[in-house]
């Protein structure tokens, strides 16, 4: 039987966190698999940046602890950006991009670290993916819409489902000898754009 159950959490506050995962393992006795897709965008020049903002981005991509503890094992999965690969000149993301670089980081030093525990640790890279967070972005610039549907090769902005077969891979036995490994799924963008680059008006 499968169980479904929706809990909300702040993952920028410990404790409401812990709580959280308290209560799942209190529920299910156990956590076999976890995928920390959190993310928020600051589109602002470097220099324009606030603190809060650079620090608000790194704590919330970075949230991803604790299956350590349970000695069984299990498949952490983390949501990277091709903004951790390569930088988009038409967006000011740098808070953004050194998140993501953080995670695809993590990923890599949580694989050597947990790999004795049988504890798996993967990323993914998303490029263009169609959220309610890309929704308010694209209505606001319709220009950054339009590169985000045209610049891939596929000629598409991707979409969630899109996403979920690389995450239904990492966390089945299909991928039992895969750790420290990232997938990219971006519509062919990481390999190059359709589009020359532009400046875009905001």
């Amino acid at each position: 039987m499968c169980l479904s159950r929706t809990l909300s959490t702040d993952v920028t506050e410990k404790e409401s966190l812990e709580k959280s995962f308290a209560q799942v393992v209190d529920e299910f006795g156990r956590i076999d698999g976890c995928v920390a897709a959190a993310g928020i965008v600051y589109d602002a020049p470097f220099l324009e940046d606030t603190w809060e903002s650079v620090t608000r981005a790194q704590m919330v991509n970075l949230a991803a602890r604790q299956m350590e503890t349970q000695g069984t094992g299990g498949s952490i999965v983390l949501i990277a950006s091709i903004c951790a690969h390569q930088t988009l000149p038409t967006q000011h993301v740098s808070a953004y991009s050194a998140s993501k670089g953080a995670v695809k980081a993590l990923g890599h030093a949580l694989a050597v670290e947990l790999g004795p525990k049988n504890i798996r640790v993967n990323t993914i890279s998303p490029g263009y993916i169609y959220t309610a967070m890309i929704e308010g972005v694209m209505e606001r610039f319709p220009s950054l819409a339009a590169l985000m549907k045209e610049d891939p090769p596929l000629g598409r902005i991707g979409n969630r489902a899109d996403i979920k077969g690389a995450v239904a891979y990492y966390m089945s036995d299909a991928s039992s000898y895969v750790t420290g490994n990232d997938i990219l799924i971006t519509g062919g963008l990481h390999a190059g754009r359709s589009n020359p680059p532009t400046t875009l008006a905001k």
